[in-house]
């Protein structure tokens, strides 16, 4: 079997966090900068973390700069550590199948997997901690490295050789999300893409952005392995 690179998101694919992310990321923009709610009207979904906060400080009028973005993260991380503690609205929790899948690829030693997310990468250890997944990822491409989603595939490929994952996997890269713009990160980067319909789209918008693999989500832990090797 050739050995392949998969590459997962997280929010909507792997879990969903009760819009932790979302009331930590208000707090902290209103506490560094004392602006209002500048995020309530922003779409989330496929967003990098540093992407929302470039257009946030557009929206203050403030100055879109490595030292606001650094400010601004500061103050977020241990806010979102306080917010993933709390019940949350919406659902919370890990979506149908994630656990099991990522447990079942540990199986296969041609498969290799990463973190391919909109997360900084202290954020993603946060949720991922709080649903006892984050031991089952050595490594990723996060916002911290592009604010442009676009660009996380080629930087987790450069990233893989250091991780001693051989060259013959990242020819076959997968990317799993749950937003056309995980669709469209894995078209830009030369990757496959399988969406699931466990995020903010239907599996018919899914289709359309053009998924190579379109899922209700990932409970049949048997049929995604099959694709996936």
């Amino acid at each position: 079997m050739p050995p392949s690179l998969i590459l997962f998101d997280i929010d909507g694919t792997l879990l969903l966090s009760g819009r932790a992310g979302l009331r930590a990321m208000t707090r902290a923009f209103t506490a560094t900068f004392g602006a209002g709610d500048v995020f309530g009207t922003m779409s989330f979904a496929g967003r990098t973390d540093s992407y929302l906060v470039s257009q946030a400080l557009k929206a203050a009028g403030l100055p879109d700069t490595a030292q606001n973005h650094a400010r601004f993260r500061d103050t977020y991380l241990p806010l979102l550590a306080e917010e993933i503690q709390q019940p949350g609205t919406g659902h919370k929790g890990l979506l149908p199948g994630a656990r099991e899948l990522v447990a079942a690829l540990l199986e296969h030693d041609h498969i290799h997997t990463a973190l391919l997310t909109g997360n900084y990468r202290q954020a993603a250890e946060i949720k991922l901690t709080h649903f006892e997944l984050w031991d089952f990822f050595e490594w990723g491409a996060f916002s911290d490295d592009a604010a442009d989603r676009n660009a996380l595939v080629p930087i987790a490929r450069q990233r893989a050789e250091i991780y001693d994952v051989p060259a013959e996997a990242l020819e076959r890269v997968i990317v799993i999300g749950d937003t056309p713009h995980d669709i469209e990160c894995a078209r830009a980067g030369g990757a496959r893409s399988i969406a699931v319909a466990t995020g903010g789209y239907s599996v018919e918008q899914l289709r359309a952005a053009g998924a190579d693999v379109v899922l209700a989500d990932l409970s049949d832990t048997a049929e995604v392995v099959t694709l996936l090797i």
